[in-house]
């Protein structure tokens, strides 16, 4: 059994999908010790609440500076003994202090066919270029803004009547099926 942090920031639906996969048993090799957000008011506490898990929030502006704010968040996850950190809608960069203690053992899931459209708004830029392909990539977290190393990805197409909310519908939908067998195949 593997113990796995999921870290996020808002909605939490990814999470939700690990959770889920963990109960039917796709996921059985792993453990969630808890859920970690900055944000007070996102809705993945709320449904790290229905799963009985434990919430640590973090929030940037309690710390004098991201060091003391990641090194505090390392002691927890040192604390539950998290072998991964699984990134869900997580909006932080993560610095050196939790990448170097986890090099290798973070990944994070993009709505893009990286290394196109990294960063935020991601589905907006794919639209906005013309693209006629999207998708979702899950890769490894290193110190830039989702270049790290691929390791799978999924596409769908882009209609001409998609809007942003029709097409990141699309891209959820590949990532709940993209993220767990991702995570089941490397994490073992």
């Amino acid at each position: 059994m593997r113990n796995i942090a999921v870290f996020a920031s808002g909605n939490g639906s990814n999470f939700e999908k690990i959770m889920e996969n963990i109960q039917v048993g796709y996921l059985n090799h792993i453990h969630v010790t808890g859920l970690y957000t900055d944000q007070n008011q996102a809705f993945a506490i709320e449904r790290a609440r229905r799963f009985s898990l434990p919430v640590h929030i973090f929030n940037r502006s309690s710390f004098d500076d991201k060091e003391h704010y990641e090194s505090a968040i390392l002691k927890q996850l040192h604390r539950d003994q998290v072998e991964w950190i699984i990134l869900a809608g997580y909006m932080k960069l993560i610095g050196p202090t939790i990448l170097n203690a986890y090099t290798g053992r973070i990944i994070n899931i993009h709505p893009s066919i990286l290394p196109s459209f990294p960063g935020k708004n991601a589905v907006g830029q794919a639209l906005n270029y013309g693209c006629r392909v999207s998708g979702a990539t899950v890769h490894y977290v290193d110190s830039g803004i989702d270049t790290g190393r691929i390791i799978d990805q999924m596409s769908c197409p882009i209609y001409e009547d998609d809007t942003e909310e029709t097409l990141q519908l699309r891209i959820q939908n590949l990532e709940y099926e993209l993220y767990p067998r991702v995570i089941k195949k490397i994490i073992s």
